[in-house]
């Protein structure tokens, strides 16, 4: 295998950083660039709710039926006000909390936020797998993101051979 070969095995492609950097991979397909990710919190709603109270006041006196466009805008800033929930629990808090509740050691894992409800509350699903090569087991938690509680039972199914 040449150097330029990338080297493709279980655990997917690898390439190495400095043929990443000559042949001038985008960082977002680059697995050699790490950092921290914070997935935005849905309480940054309350500015929009801000922008459309602003248009309301605008709008109601600037139209002969106004307080109709006015009444609207309100509702508006009101759904995104009561949508805006705090993201108190993390991706790796959301990871350690579905941990205690399965009965298997953990490999590999995964989270991602999903909303839930009429006012959107978001939620994490953790996908885990077992620490046996090849994972023999898997489960789905899902996790308020909010409060940090396990919401229903864990999913948990043995992967067939």
């Amino acid at each position: 295998m040449s150097e330029d070969t990338p080297r493709l095995d279980r655990e997917g492609i690898h390439i190495e950083r400095e043929l990443a950097e000559r042949i001038a991979i985008e960082e977002g397909l680059d697995a050699n660039v790490t950092s921290e990710f914070r997935f935005p919190a849905p309480s940054r709603r309350r500015i929009s709710a801000w922008v459309y109270l602003l248009a309301a006041v605008v709008a109601t006196p600037s139209f002969r039926h106004g307080w109709m466009v006015g009444i609207g805008f309100i509702a508006l800033a009101g759904w995104q006000w009561l949508s805006a929930w705090p993201l108190n629990i993390d991706e790796r808090q959301a990871m350690t909390t579905a941990a205690t509740v399965v009965d298997f050691p953990i490999g590999h894992a995964s989270a991602s936020v999903r909303f839930s409800g009429w006012r959107s509350k978001p939620r994490w699903s953790v996908v885990m797998y077992s620490a046996a090569e090849p994972p023999d087991r898997r489960g789905l938690v899902v996790v308020d993101a909010v409060t940090g509680e396990i919401l229903g039972a864990p999913y948990l199914e043995d992967i067939p051979d």
